[in-house]
């Protein structure tokens, strides 16, 4: 499409360099990655290292600093120079644990269930789930985002990034207004957006 590229160039878009793909592969690798690692991947690992520690009798407060607030410190080190430059910036004892340990918590069933993951959005099965559960009025996901804002690992981070004013901290809608109206921030933009194209449901090809 010519003048789709001429209006890329026109408006700078492509100064950092374009990656060309297809409507398919993007969807396919948006929704993938959503589902296994950027959402549901780190929320579920986040929530279980939380409740393993707490179960073991270890402050909730220790256990959320240690497997959710120093998220931020890894991601930077890896969105700067990769995995490599954020074990060469860690101790040599928290790499030695992510060599050691990490392949026991992501083995070869969590890999088999990634793939069955991606087998359901290429065969269109997870955009029909999606289809049907707005349809039907969105009873599972308003449940399941229910628990999710009620879990400890939320109610414990909430109270400290309060005393960490600095952080700019933030609550949810429903938070706001079950506290007098105030909003203090609204829902965040999706980042992604080929998930909310009207009918779109990808098929393997």
């Amino acid at each position: 499409m010519p003048a789709l590229s001429r209006t890329r160039g026109g408006i700078g878009a492509t100064r950092a360099g374009v990656l060309e793909t297809t409507f398919k592969e993007e969807t396919e690798t948006d929704l993938f990655g959503e589902q296994v690692v950027l959402c549901g991947g780190v929320t579920s690992l986040i929530r279980n290292g939380f409740e393993t520690l707490v179960e073991a009798g270890y402050q909730p407060e220790l256990a959320y600093f240690e497997v959710m607030h120093e998220l931020k410190l890894i991601v930077d080190l890896m969105y700067r120079g990769g995995m490599n430059f954020m074990r060469f910036s860690v101790s040599d004892t928290a790499e030695y644990g992510d060599y050691v340990s990490g392949p026991r918590i992501i083995d070869a069933r969590v890999r088999a269930e990634m793939k069955k993951v991606l087998g359901e959005i290429q065969d269109g099965s997870f955009a029909a789930r999606w289809i049907a559960e707005n349809e039907a009025g969105l009873p599972e996901f308003k449940k399941m985002r229910e628990a999710g804002r009620d879990h400890q690992v939320e109610q414990v981070g909430a109270r400290l990034r309060k005393a960490m004013p600095f952080l700019n901290p933030r609550g949810s809608r429903r938070r706001a207004a079950a506290s007098g109206g105030r909003v203090v921030q609204g829902e965040p933009r999706r980042v992604g957006m080929s998930e909310n194209v009207p009918g779109y449901v990808p098929s393997r090809v």
